[in-house]
């Protein structure tokens, strides 16, 4: 009992005296330390320093564990990341469905070592039953929601799959940023450029079934558009949301190149960079001065708590300077973080 007394008090203490200042959760049922780090999170911009969060990408699936982009880091900067993030999709043998554990044992030595754990999930099409990934088109979401027919029932069936995996990562003590249907506003994915009224219920659906079902009690639901137009249109609601955010693929931090910022930030949650790449979407030349992505977040994108650095030749290691962005006084590294927040 004494154990359990003296982490609830690092729990508060993390999360700060201001108490004017806290945010509730979408879930009422958020646990103690999910809560410590939604304030956390929505306190750093009135610091002066100790204010960002760094964050690296570090694989899908089975891949999740090798090659290992903080380890990388590591070796180049000497700092790790202060978040990792990871995928449940498994792309492996040419098609694409959903692996956990390898994603979970990754996540958990993580959490163990300090770090925040962000994930998101890269879903098959419910609506084809040979679906072979998520860029795939023609899914009725009105169908998927229906109970009674084959797409409702493979959309259950990856849900269950995903609480499966999610309610591991409960027990083992590590809290989620969870990322569902990233990128919604664009055209890509299956669940993108929907109608946002019918998006919205899908998004709300998962919650549900998530939080009041399956008690997963350790996930902050992240929103994420990409930076564009209609930003804020697929939001759910403060009551289905923690944390709001852009993905971003730009050598340039400015509001001529990421655009939407300011939709989302007058979203009353915490904002990150839930993805960030430089160059472009695709082949990137390897070559961008990262501290370019600080100055730029300070200059135009203020709000900003945290940043996730995609993988391959966008990642932190694999560009110029990542060791000088680690070090400047803005950044918040797994060592920076409350003791608090590692998973027991």
């Amino acid at each position: 009992m004494k154990r359990l007394s003296h982490t609830l008090a690092l729990l508060w203490l993390a999360a700060g005296a201001a108490a004017a200042l806290a945010l509730e959760p979408a879930n009422p049922k958020t646990n103690a330390k999910a809560r410590a780090i939604l304030n956390y999170l929505q306190q750093l911009p009135e610091r002066a320093d100790k204010r960002l969060l760094s964050g690296q990408f570090n694989g899908c699936g089975p891949g999740a564990a090798k090659p290992d982009r903080c380890q990388e880091i590591h070796e180049k900067t000497g700092r790790w990341p202060a978040m990792i993030g990871l995928d449940y999709a498994d792309f492996s043998q040419g098609g694409t469905g959903l692996e956990y554990k390898t994603v979970n044992r990754v996540a958990v030595e993580y959490a163990r070592q300090g770090g925040l754990v962000t994930l998101s999930a890269h879903l098959r099409n419910p609506a084809n039953p040979k679906s072979r990934g998520p860029w795939e088109q023609g899914a009725d979401l009105n169908e998927i929601l229906t109970p009674g027919n084959e797409a409702h029932a493979r959309w259950m069936h990856e849900l269950d799959i995903m609480a499966a995996g999610l309610g591991e990562l409960r027990d083992a003590g590590v809290v989620v940023l969870w990322r569902p249907f990233h990128e919604m506003n664009g055209g890509w994915f299956w669940w993108g450029a929907r109608q946002p009224a019918t998006f919205i219920e899908v998004w709300r659906h998962m919650f549900d079934y998530f939080s009041k079902t399956k008690g997963l009690d350790n996930l902050l639901w992240v929103y994420s558009p990409n930076h564009g137009d209609k930003t804020a249109a697929y939001y759910a609601g403060d009551r289905y949301v923690d944390i709001v955010g852009l993905d971003a693929y730009t050598d340039f931090v400015d509001p001529q190149h990421i655009k939407g910022y300011d939709a989302v930030a007058k979203l009353p949650k915490p904002f990150g960079f839930t993805e960030f790449g430089p160059h472009g979407a695709h082949n990137p030349p390897g070559d961008y001065d990262y501290p370019r992505l600080r100055d730029g977040i300070e200059k135009h994108f203020p709000k900003t708590t945290f940043f996730l650095a995609w993988d391959g030749k966008w990642s932190l290691g694999r560009n110029r300077n990542a060791k000088q962005l680690l070090e400047h006084a803005w950044l918040v590294n797994r060592e920076d973080l409350p003791a608090a927040f590692a998973a027991r």
